[in-house]
């Protein structure tokens, strides 16, 4: 792997422990789906993915309101992991150009970093409003508005479909590895790289530089 100029995040599941019932929620009122709520809100949120990308259709002003009001709702009870401020910095010192590339609203990925006080670290903040969809349109739209080239960028999530994301849009995803179990059954499809905290992820660049250095 060549040496990484740019890491593009999820924040959920990896910026930030977040509550799955506000997700599961969209779902049942946008959506009509029935059943009980996963505990994991990563789970909640890409299942929610699945849900609009297969509509393929936007939402109008009443649903747009409903969708943003559930997502601060849960961004307002989420906890930002406690590595992830000195993860940043060491990365942004290292240059290494970070962006916040998710499927949330606008409202609340900027709710998000405003409550916690990220934004400096951040080169830009792709969401489904400003990219017009889903899943892998924030990706897409990170990688051609500063230009990133894909063979140098990674994309880190907790999820099956966070890795297939990252793979259909031709950058290196990295597993998040939250939960051991989940995280075994995931390296069987064979991510370029884990981590079991952000506070690795510095390490891991320095690692990927020393070893083309070494070749």
């Amino acid at each position: 792997m060549q040496p990484i100029e740019a890491l593009l995040l999820e924040p959920v599941g990896c910026l930030a422990e977040f509550p799955s019932a506000p997700f599961h929620e969209i779902a049942v009122r946008l959506f009509g789906r029935k059943g009980k709520s996963v505990s994991s809100a990563s789970l909640s949120y890409w299942r929610l993915l699945n849900f609009i990308d297969a509509a393929k259709t936007g939402f109008d002003a009443e649903k747009k309101t409903l969708a943003e009001e559930f997502e601060v709702q849960s961004v307002d009870t989420a906890s930002i992991y406690e590595d992830v401020v000195p993860a940043l910095a060491d990365l942004r010192s290292m240059g290494i150009q970070l962006f916040v590339t998710t499927s949330l609203s606008r409202r609340a990925a900027s709710r998000l970093i405003e409550r916690n006080s990220l934004g400096d670290f951040f080169s830009g903040v792709c969401t489904r409003d400003d990219a017009g969809g889903v899943k892998s349109a924030p990706l897409l739209h990170a990688l051609d508005c500063a230009s990133l080239r894909r063979e140098k960028t990674m994309f880190l999530t907790d999820t099956l479909e966070g890795i297939k994301v990252a793979r259909s849009v031709g950058v290196h995803p990295i597993l998040m590895m939250n939960d051991p179990d989940e995280a075994l059954r995931l390296a069987m499809h064979n991510p370029a790289g884990g981590i079991v905290s952000l506070h690795e992820m510095p390490d891991f660049m320095r690692l990927i530089v020393a070893q083309n250095q070494g070749g």
